[in-house]
């Protein structure tokens, strides 16, 4: 019998290691697979799309905001990998009459090391779990020696359109952009509160006046039209159209979102 704690502080007992697991969240649906687990993954949400062969192979169980509680219950898990963002509450406390409900939440790169050493020793995958921290951190240690020259810019990242929405601070998108020293003009923006705010796009200037406008690949697939109605709104910010899987996914995904922002940076010199 071994007992954990989650990142919400919960604690779940188990008494062996949790064989038989769902995933309700993308990033580490992908982390999962890459430590080892994927015989052990049974289901997963539509949005959970890599590894690409998945969705053929497993389980789709619904979205990350809406699950399909029947269809998980059958598949009898031991263990559900949940998230504080990606999940809501409702969920988690549903799924709980299940079987363990495991919240990860990660707003910093601290956050994310804790919750691959914590599924090591979950699924007693240290040394596999081990080996992803030594890689991620050497790729963050190669990219900060990468920017630390590079100059500052002021930035406004937006993730929806109608309405328009960005990300604010306490979040790991915001976490990637202090990486990249962007400055984010709405991460601590009194008028516009909260970690996604709505914001008013006739006041960009008033709010911070950014260098560069980001528009994520997702959630909202953003057009030149988009491009070209916030551009309206700056004196002369370059809109950039980024991957915001590499901004916004933690887990084993960082390895690669350091090596995009650095071509990333250097399109910007």
């Amino acid at each position: 019998m071994k007992t954990f704690i989650d990142q919400l502080g919960t604690s779940h007992t188990f008494e062996t290691t949790p064989k038989r697991i769902v995933s309700l969240v993308p990033s580490l649906t992908e982390l999962l697979y890459d430590l080892g687990l994927e015989e052990s993954i049974v289901g997963i949400t539509k949005f959970c799309v890599h590894p690409f062969h998945f969705k053929s192979t497993k389980k789709i169980i619904g979205g990350t905001k809406k699950v399909h509680v029947e269809k998980i219950r059958l598949l009898q898990p031991d263990i559900i990998i949940a998230n504080k963002e990606e999940n809501t509450p409702e969920i988690v406390a549903a799924l709980s009459q299940i079987c363990p409900v495991w919240v990860t939440n990660i707003i910093t790169l601290e956050d994310n090391y804790q919750m691959i050493a914590d599924f090591g020793e979950l699924f007693n995958k240290r040394t596999e779990a081990q080996k992803w921290v030594d890689k991620i951190q050497f790729a963050q240690q190669d990219f900060q020696w990468f920017i630390k020259d590079r100059p500052s810019y002021k930035v406004a990242y937006f993730i929806w359109a109608n309405p328009y929405m960005v990300a604010g601070g306490n979040t790991f998108i915001n976490e990637m952009l202090r990486m990249n020293k962007f400055e984010n003009i709405y991460e601590n923006n009194p008028n516009y509160p909260g970690r996604y705010p709505e914001v008013e796009i006739k006041k960009i200037r008033l709010q911070g006046d950014p260098d560069l406008v980001l528009l994520s690949s997702e959630p909202f697939p953003f057009t030149d039209e988009h491009a070209y109605e916030l551009g309206r709104f700056t004196h002369h910010a370059k809109t950039v159209f980024v991957d915001g899987v590499l901004f916004s996914w933690y887990g084993s995904r960082l390895v690669k979102a350091f090596a995009y922002f650095k071509k990333l940076r250097e399109k910007l010199a």
